[in-house]
């Protein structure tokens, strides 16, 4: 089980994303936006981060040049939220601090996914079967 940080400034998306990692029995916390996802690095240690890249106010970038200055050991696996595949918008990140990024719109298996790559979640550990989210967050099926 991790600890997980949703900084997402859709209610709609971070909700989703709350369910699919709550199913997998990972503790969540969210953040509509950069200040307060800095604030929760400062009191806490999350294990995994999940970034938008499209914040309001500070860009993901600057969150992510941020949290190098934040004294969280070990630093969080940041995974990078984004709509569009674009390969310089993810090297951007990655040399920023993002070790991994995942398309929107998600579902419970490009989670499960992203966390094995991540190394949060074991590649034999045993997750629930696959459930889909409608745009209201509601499991469909």
């Amino acid at each position: 089980m991790a600890t997980c940080l949703i900084v997402e400034d859709s209610e709609v998306i971070r909700t989703i994303l709350r369910r699919v990692l709550e199913e997998m029995g990972h503790v969540v916390s969210e953040a509509s936006g950069p200040a307060g996802a800095l604030d929760f690095c400062r009191d806490h240690a999350p294990d995994v981060i999940f970034l938008d890249w499209d914040l309001p106010g500070l860009g993901a970038l600057d969150i992510l040049r941020s949290l190098g200055g934040v004294s969280s050991a070990p630093r969080p696996k940041i995974i990078l939220c984004a709509t569009e595949n674009d390969p310089k918008q993810i090297a951007l990140a990655k040399a920023a601090g993002a070790q991994h990024h995942i398309l929107k719109p998600f579902d419970h298996n490009s989670v499960l996914a992203i966390l094995r790559k991540a190394g949060i979640v074991g590649q034999i550990d045993k997750v629930s079967d696959t459930v889909s989210y409608d745009a209201s967050g509601s499991a469909a099926g």
